[in-house]
C-alpha cells in the first residue's frame, strides 16, 4: 500500500509538471500571436500573458526545486493579472487568484492555536479561479443550440478559460497529499470531494441534452436550453439534498461521539475519584492536571489552587518510599509510584503519580526498630557482663594458679624449716639455728611482699589506686631501694633529676624492676636516669637472656608466667602517674625503660 501511494504521488506530480509546461507554452503562443492587428509579441493588457510565469511556477513546484523562485513567479502572475483588471476583469481576477494560489500553495492557517493541522490558503483561491473559468466555459457548451449567425456571449476567451482550468488542476495535483484530493475520514468534506466531478459534469450534460434536443428537432433552442437548465437544476438539488443528508448524518454521528466521550469522561472521573490510592495527574511539564478525592484527604488541600501548578517535590520513576507535605506543614509517609503515559511514538504524553498511606507500616517498622535496638542494647550488656564474668573467672583461675605455685614454695619452706628448728633446736649449733631462722625470715618477708602485691593487685583491678604526684628525686629513690641488696648495682643518675610522680608508687616501681633484674636477669645491673626535654627516662639494664619473642606482648599482663605480679604492678603504677613502660632487647643487654614527666625539686 505504501509503494502504491508513493507511485500515485509521483504520477500526480508528473501530470502537474506537464500541465505547467502546457500552460507556459499556451501563454507564450498568446504573447506572440497578434491581437486586433497589433504587432506580434506586444502586450495589450491580456491576462493570458500571466500564464507564462504561472506555468513555470507550477513546473518548479511539481519538480520540488527552487521553491522560492516558484513562489515569486506565482506572485508575478498575480501582479500581471491585476494589471489587466480594467480591460479583462473576469480573466484578470481568475489569473490573480491562480497566481496567489501558486505563491501560497504551502501556506496554512490554523483554525485554533492548539489544532495540529490547518487550512491551506491556496484551496479557496483555486476554487474561485475554477468557478470563474467554468462560468466562462459553460455558455460555450450551449453554442450548438444557438443559430449559426448568433452565439452565446462569455466573460473571457475560451482558450484563456481552458488554460486556467489546466493551471488549477495542475496546481491541485502538484500537492496531492495536501489539497482537496487528499484522503481523510468520512465527513462533509469527503462528500464534497466525491461530488465535485458530478458538479463539474452537470453543465456539460445539460449542454449535451440541449444540443441533442435542438439538432433532432424536438424543441426550439430556448426550450432546449430551458430543458437542460431544468435538468441541471434537478441534479444540483439532488446533490444539495444528498449533502444536507450527509451533514445531518455527520451531525448525528458527532452528537453520538460527543455523548460517548462525555459518558467515558464521567466514567473515568468516577473511577478516579473512587480509587483508594491518592492520584496526581500531571502534564508533560509536570503541572497538575487533576487530583482525586483521596489525594485531597491525604494532603489536606481541599481547594483547586494546586491545579496548573508544578509540585515542588515529586517521586522518581518506579515505586519507592516517599513523603509528601500536607497543608499543615507535616510530612506524610507514602508508597509512591510514578508512571508515564506515552504517545504512540513512545514520547511522554503525561504522568500519573499514585500515593498509598503507609503511616501504620512506618509506625510498626519504628516499633520493631526500637525493639530491635533494645534487644541489641540488652545483648550488648549481656556480652559485657559475660566478658566481665570471663575476666573474673580468668582472674580467679590465674590467682588460684599463682597461689598454688608462687605461695606454696615460701609457705612450704617456712613450714619445713620451722619444723626442723623446733624438733632439733637443742641439738643444733647456734650458727645453724641462726641460718634456719634467717631463711624462715627471708621466706616470711617474701610471703609478706607477695601478699602486699596481691592487695595492690586487687586495688589496681578495682581502679581504686590514685596517684598524688609531686617532684621526687630519682637518685634518692633508687639508692633507698638498692641499699642492702647482695648484688652490685651500678647507679648512673644525676642527683638533680626528679620525676613528677607519687613517691610510694615510684619506690614500688623501682623495687619491682630491680627485683625482676636480679631474679630473671644477669649482672652487671645498671640503673640510669636521663632527662629529655620535659620527660625523664629511668632505665634498669642487665645482661640476662631476655624473654622469648612470643611472650613480649604479654610481658606486662597480669600473672605473666615467670614474672609474677611485679611487671603488671609496674605498668599500672606508671600509667597512674601519667607515664609509660617498655621492654627493649639488644644483642648484649635487656632493658626496662620507664618514662615519666620531669619535675623540679
Amino acid at each position: 500500500m505504501q509503494i502504491a501511494a508513493h507511485d500515485v504521488g509521483r504520477l500526480s506530480r508528473l501530470i502537474a509538471g506537464a500541465a505547467g509546461v502546457a500552460v507556459a507554452l499556451f501563454g507564450i503562443l498568446t504573447l506572440f500571436t497578434p491581437a486586433d492587428g497589433g504587432p506580434p509579441g506586444a502586450f495589450d493588457g491580456d491576462p493570458a500573458a500571466a500564464l507564462v510565469p504561472a506555468g513555470a511556477a507550477l513546473l518548479l513546484l511539481a519538480a520540488g526545486v527552487w521553491r522560492v523562485a516558484a513562489y515569486s513567479l506565482g506572485g508575478i502572475a498575480a501582479a500581471i493579472g491585476l494589471l489587466s483588471l480594467t480591460s479583462h476583469p473576469a480573466a484578470a481576477v481568475a489569473v490573480a487568484l491562480a497566481g496567489l494560489a501558486l505563491a501560497g500553495i504551502d501556506l496554512r492557517v490554523r483554525s485554533s492555536p492548539g489544532s495540529p493541522a490547518g487550512y491551506r490558503v491556496a484551496d479557496p483561491l483555486l476554487a474561485g479561479a475554477t468557478i470563474i473559468a467554468l462560468v466562462a466555459l459553460v455558455p460555450r457548451m450551449f453554442a450548438l443550440t444557438f443559430p449559426p449567425d448568433a452565439g452565446p456571449g462569455t466573460v473571457m476567451s475560451p482558450y484563456v478559460a481552458g488554460g486556467l482550468l489546466t493551471l488549477t488542476v495542475g496546481t491541485i495535483l502538484a500537492r496531492p497529499e495536501a489539497g482537496p484530493l487528499r484522503t481523510t475520514s468520512a465527513g462533509p468534506g469527503t462528500v464534497i470531494r466525491r461530488a465535485l466531478p458530478a458538479l463539474i459534469g452537470v453543465p456539460a450534460i445539460a449542454a449535451l441534452v440541449s444540443a441533442l434536443a435542438v439538432r433532432s428537432g424536438i424543441s426550439r433552442p430556448a426550450a432546449a436550453v430551458s430543458t437542460g437548465a431544468v435538468l441541471a437544476a434537478f441534479a444540483v438539488l439532488a446533490l444539495v439534498g444528498y449533502l444536507v443528508r450527509s451533514l445531518e448524518g455527520a451531525d448525528r454521528r458527532q452528537q453520538e461521539l460527543v455523548t460517548q466521550l462525555d459518558e467515558r469522561g464521567k466514567f473515568a472521573d468516577t473511577l478516579l475519584q473512587s480509587m483508594n490510592e491518592a492520584v496526581l495527574v500531571l502534564d508533560v511539564n509536570y503541572r497538575v492536571i487533576d487530583v482525586n478525592r483521596r489525594w485531597r484527604e491525604l494532603t489536606g488541600h481541599l481547594d483547586a489552587a494546586t491545579l496548573g501548578v508544578r509540585p515542588a517535590n515529586l517521586p522518581g520513576a518506579g515505586t519507592s518510599d516517599f513523603s509528601i507535605k500536607r497543608a499543615d506543614g507535616t510530612d506524610l509517609p507514602v508508597l509512591a509510584t510514578m508512571a508515564t503515559i506515552p504517545h504512540e511514538d513512545g514520547t511522554p504524553r503525561a504522568y500519573v503519580a499514585t500515593y498509598v498511606d503507609i503511616t501504620d507500616r512506618k509506625a510498626a517498622e519504628d516499633a520493631l526498630s526500637d525493639h530491635a535496638g533494645e534487644l541489641e542494647r540488652g545483648n550488648t550488656e549481656l556480652r559485657e557482663a559475660n566478658a566481665r564474668l570471663e575476666a573474673a573467672l580468668a582472674f580467679k583461675n590465674d590467682l588460684t594458679s599463682m597461689l598454688t605455685h608462687d605461695l606454696a614454695q615460701p609457705i612450704s619452706s617456712i613450714a619445713s624449716l620451722a619444723e626442723l628448728l623446733a624438733a632439733d633446736y637443742t641439738d643444733l649449733p647456734d650458727d645453724i639455728r641462726l641460718e634456719l631462722a634467717t631463711k624462715i625470715d627471708k621466706n616470711t618477708r617474701r610471703l609478706i611482699k607477695m601478699m602486699n602485691d596481691l592487695q595492690l593487685l586487687f586495688r589496681l583491678d578495682t581502679g581504686s589506686v590514685t596517684a598524688q604526684r609531686t617532684p621526687v628525686p630519682v637518685y634518692e629513690i633508687v639508692c633507698s631501694v638498692t641499699a642492702g641488696t647482695d648484688v652490685d648495682i651500678d647507679i648512673r643518675i644525676d642527683e638533680e633529676i626528679s620525676a613528677l610522680a607519687d613517691r610510694g608508687h615510684l619506690t614500688a616501681v623501682v623495687k619491682n624492676l630491680v627485683t625482676n633484674a636480679m631474679t630473671h636477669g644477669a649482672p652487671p645491673i645498671t640503673i640510669t636516669a636521663t632527662r629529655q626535654a620535659d620527660l625523664i627516662e629511668l632505665t634498669v639494664q642487665d645482661q640476662g637472656p631476655g624473654i622469648p619473642a612470643d611472650q613480649i606482648p604479654k610481658l606486662f599482663d597480669r600473672f605473666m608466667r615467670g614474672a609474677g605480679l611485679g611487671l603488671f604492678i609496674v605498668r599500672h603504677l606508671v600509667e597512674a602517674n601519667g607515664g609509660t613502660v617498655r621492654y627493649e632487647r639488644t644483642e648484649e643487654v635487656t632493658r626496662l625503660v620507664v618514662t615519666l614527666e620531669a619535675g623540679s625539686v
